[in-house]
């Protein structure tokens, strides 16, 4: 009994198929638990793990869907070219993931299986000594500073003054008229320096800016990210 189908691509059989999905599946899989497993984020999404399994499996049936037939890879990139995604990526690091399973879901679909075994575990385990050893960290610790002040006067120099003596360095991100131009927000990126807190930074903004709001995002280690 002959189980091969044959198509424009050339043929391929029920072995083809299930060695393609399995592997695929498997080291779509493998690839997702290393994506959770060196997350540090609050932006863990499970469906976009789960997604990264699919479209690993997807892209290896799109393999061995078009095969070596030119005319229907430009169908299938015409086809494609309407979806639309609205969902846009939190981390860059996440683009990395996808192109990941693209490619080793190509490899699997064109039947190359050693080479999609060698790359996922090569590039796994890449990240995971990364993550391990912390490659590539910046311990800079940085906050966002919101003054607001009235608008009758120029208050930048008197705030950039206490910025000055509580910050190794700051910089004016923007300046934003608010309540119908009652009121300026001024809005800075700084470095507080070892021994100040952003409580004493808020007490002695509060002192110059008569009384107005005065709020400090505190931010985190780069190596946290």
């Amino acid at each position: 009994m002959d189980f091969s189908f044959q198509d424009l691509s050339g043929t391929f059989s029920v072995a083809d198929i299930a060695i393609a999905m399995s592997l695929s599946f498997v080291l779509s899989a493998m690839i997702g638990w290393v994506y959770r497993a060196t997350h540090r984020n609050v932006s863990y999404s499970q469906s976009y793990v789960q997604t990264l399994v699919i479209l690993g499996m997807l892209i290896s049936l799109i393999m061995l869907v078009v095969g070596s037939n030119i005319a229907r890879a430009f169908a299938l990139v015409g086809a494609l070219s309407v979806v639309r995604f609205r969902n846009a990526i939190k981390e860059t690091r996440d683009v990395g993931f996808i192109f990941l399973v693209m490619g080793v879901g190509m490899a699997v679909g064109t039947r190359f299986y050693l080479l999609a075994v060698v790359a996922a575990v090569a590039i796994s385990l890449i990240i995971m000594i990364m993550h391990r050893f912390n490659w590539f960290q910046l311990n800079v610790r940085r906050q966002v500073v919101k003054v607001q002040v009235p608008a009758d006067e120029d208050y930048t120099a008197v705030i950039q003054d206490v910025l000055i003596r509580h910050t190794e360095e700051f910089e004016l991100v923007s300046m934003e008229s608010i309540r119908g131009g009652a009121l300026t927000e001024l809005m800075y990126t700084v470095k507080i320096k070892k021994g100040s807190e952003p409580a004493d930074v808020m007490a002695a903004l509060r002192e110059r800016n008569h009384g107005q709001s005065v709020t400090v995002l505190t931010g985190y280690d780069q190596s946290d990210l």
